[in-house]
């Protein structure tokens, strides 16, 4: 465990690191279904958005949340990014039901753009902190 919280930590950075890494997951799961779209008895397979959110939203709690010393913040942020890390692998499940090609292009159209804002917000928080550093306003 780190004994501090780093500058990049009390961004939104963290955050949006695992929102990236979510979205690129979940893209692969959804590119396998449409690869075997023709597979006789393939299971469309899906990463759930609704777990992964509950928990990065317990993660974003803990990190706002305010502690007795910075050392129990640290420790209750840490114990809550890999609670998020746990929830990425987990939360694959199998769906008996038959999905067209057209919701898996919908689903990989969407979760495209999670995943370029994600992007996006987090450029802009590093130039913020780029600014931040070289003391330019």
């Amino acid at each position: 465990m780190s004994q501090f919280l780093s500058p990049v930590d009390s961004t939104t950075i963290p955050i949006l690191e695992k929102v990236v890494g979510f979205a690129q997951s979940r893209h692969t799961v959804l590119v396998g279904n449409l690869a075997n779209a023709d597979t006789p008895g393939y299971q469309v397979r899906d990463l759930s958005r609704s777990t992964f959110q509950e928990r990065l939203r317990e993660l974003i709690e803990t990190k706002n949340s305010p502690y007795t010393s910075a050392t129990d913040r640290v420790d209750h942020y840490d114990s809550a990014m890999r609670e998020v890390n746990d929830s990425m692998k987990s939360i694959l499940y199998h769906d008996k039901s038959d999905v067209g090609i057209e919701q898996q292009v919908l689903e990989v159209s969407k979760n495209q753009s999670l995943h370029n804002m994600a992007i996006a917000i987090m450029q802009n928080q590093f130039q913020l902190l780029n600014v931040a550093i070289s003391e330019r306003v």
